[in-house]
């Protein structure tokens, strides 16, 4: 049970790190981004070509990290005239988006399943309280406690988090300041989907790269987000938290119903919260 609670817990910190950018993309800035889980897919591939290797492991995490700041800034001046329309718009340009890179994945790295072996020096297991654990997923954990700590910190408590939420608050005003919204937009954009491709390279390891990775990814981060409440990184982490032990559990304990046991958490905070668990009533709220 302790392997499956630590399991649990890797998930649910490497969906944060997804759900985090989608929640504050689609929350604070009101874009719906239905290419992130191709983000995630195409680190995944990232993580399959340069797997091996501490030095090709970073090189996977940094042109991620590059790859998503130019896919992010690209998608919000793609999205820009869509912003006074409706989600529905948004959502079949992003979706339109997301098929095309997830077939230029297949063309370039096959429709075959890949394996992706963890960093060297991680690719073993640690002992935890009497139970053998990968060490990968430990430190998969601590990083993204850390990240979830990072956001908060930078959300919350820097001018650069004040200047974000001050541009949801009234976009008028901060033009007023001299500063264009649409960079504070592109920005946010950026750092959301640099977050969706590193998180496909750190859970290369665990998932895979695959066809079809990008909508169960897409899936479980949607769920995340509902469940935290849009715009707010605490709910993004408690979500990403709580579908983790829920997916992970169910899949031991209940493996016939885990999809059920997955859909009926979400069903019955709506139903309790409808709003999520930390969502404002205008869902643009990161506390």
């Amino acid at each position: 049970m302790l392997v499956s609670v630590l399991n649990g817990f890797a998930i649910g910190f490497l969906l944060f790190i997804l759900a985090v950018g989608l929640s504050i993309v689609f929350g604070m800035m009101d874009v719906l981004n239905l290419a992130h889980g191709a983000l995630f897919l195409g680190g995944a591939y990232l993580g399959a070509a340069f797997a091996g290797s501490w030095g090709g492991f970073l090189a996977a995490l940094g042109l991620a990290a590059v790859g998503g700041l130019a896919a992010g800034a690209l998608l919000s001046l793609m999205t820009e005239p869509l912003r006074k329309r409706s989600h529905l718009d948004q959502a079949l340009l992003t979706l339109g988006v997301a098929f095309v890179v997830a077939e230029l994945l297949i063309i370039a790295f096959g429709d075959d399943p890949l394996s992706v072996s963890a960093p060297p020096a991680l690719d073993g297991s640690v002992s935890v309280l009497g139970a053998t654990y990968p060490a990968y997923r430990l430190v998969l954990i601590g990083v993204g406690a850390v990240l979830a700590l990072a956001v908060y910190l930078v959300v919350e408590r820097t001018r650069v988090g004040a200047l974000v939420r001050a541009t949801v608050a009234d976009r008028e005003m901060v033009a007023t300041l001299g500063i264009d919204n649409r960079l504070v937009k592109a920005a946010v954009f950026a750092v959301g989907s640099l977050l969706a491709a590193t998180a496909g390279v750190l859970g290369g390891p665990i998932y895979g790269a695959r066809p079809g990775l990008d909508a169960t990814v897409l899936i479980l981060a949607l769920v995340v987000v509902v469940i935290g409440g849009l715009g707010s990184v605490r709910g993004a982490l408690v979500g990403a938290l709580i579908i983790g032990q829920v997916d992970t559990l169910g899949r031991v304990l209940l493996p016939e119903l885990a999809s059920f046991v997955l859909f009926a958490a979400l069903a019955l905070v709506l139903v309790l919260r409808p709003r999520g668990l930390f969502g404002s009533p205008a869902s643009v709220s990161t506390r």
